[in-house]
This record gives C-alpha cells, sequence and structure tokens, in this order.
C-alpha cells in the first residue's frame, strides 16, 4: 500500500476586532471650561443659592440650599470632570430670599466648598482650553 498525500487548500480564518473599552482621546485630557462667575445682582443685595435637587425641577421641595452668595466677577478655569450642578439664585432682600428666580449653573471650586455662579446655561458654548 502507498501513502497518498491529499491536497488541503489552505484557509484564513479572520475576526472583527472590537474593544471592550473606551480610552479618551489625549485632546480631552486636562481640558478645563472658561467661564465667568457673573450671576446675581448688583448693589449691596446678596442672593441665596439653591440647587434643582433630585427631580431637576428649580423652586420645589427637594431643593438643596447652599447658601449665601455674592458674585465675585472673576473668569474662572474648572476641570471638564468637575461637578456643574444645576440651580437658581433668589435674591436677599433684607436676609430673606425672595423675589424672582435666576436660572445658573454652579460650580463649587477646586475644593468643593466655595460657591461660583453664571448665568451662562449653555456650557456647550463655553470655553475651554488645555491646562
Amino acid at each position: 500500500m502507498e501513502n497518498k498525500r491529499a491536497y488541503i487548500k489552505p484557509i484564513l480564518e479572520s475576526e472583527t476586532f472590537i474593544p471592550q473599552n473606551y480610552i479618551a482621546a489625549c485632546g480631552d485630557i486636562n481640558k478645563v471650561y472658561l467661564f465667568t462667575c457673573d450671576a446675581g445682582w448688583t448693589a449691596l443685595t446678596g442672593s441665596t443659592v439653591y440647587t434643582n435637587g433630585a427631580d431637576g425641577i428649580p423652586e420645589t421641595k427637594d431643593d438643596v440650599e447652599l447658601g449665601s452668595y455674592g458674585k465675585c466677577g472673576a473668569t474662572h478655569e474648572a476641570s471638564t470632570t468637575d461637578d456643574f450642578i444645576p440651580g437658581y439664585l433668589k435674591k436677599n432682600v433684607l436676609g430673606i430670599p425672595a423675589g424672582p428666580r435666576q436660572d445658573v449653573i454652579i460650580w463649587r471650586g477646586e475644593d468643593g466648598n466655595n460657591i461660583h455662579c453664571t448665568k451662562n446655561l449653555d456650557m456647550d458654548s463655553w470655553t475651554t482650553i488645555k491646562s
């Protein structure tokens, strides 16, 4: 008996690469927002700052009072990964929050214990730079 060899045609098998993790592009690292702390009223009147609460609706029972606030007018650099909280201000009249609501975005500062507010609610329009 003879040993015969049979020809087997090579087969190319391939798989589609599907990434399992999102990795940010280098351009997104160390980006900061530039925004102005401009919300509030002029003169000696300060404001009381509130977050919109868990329901996201201003002037409801779940809103959280953060405290008194006076605009500093400074342009702040805040990391794009910081918390920016939707909220509102009420004008202080003789120490009592009253009058119309001014909607704002709140930034609590680098240490999370300050209050800075902007009346520019369109964060997509804020200038971003690399830090």
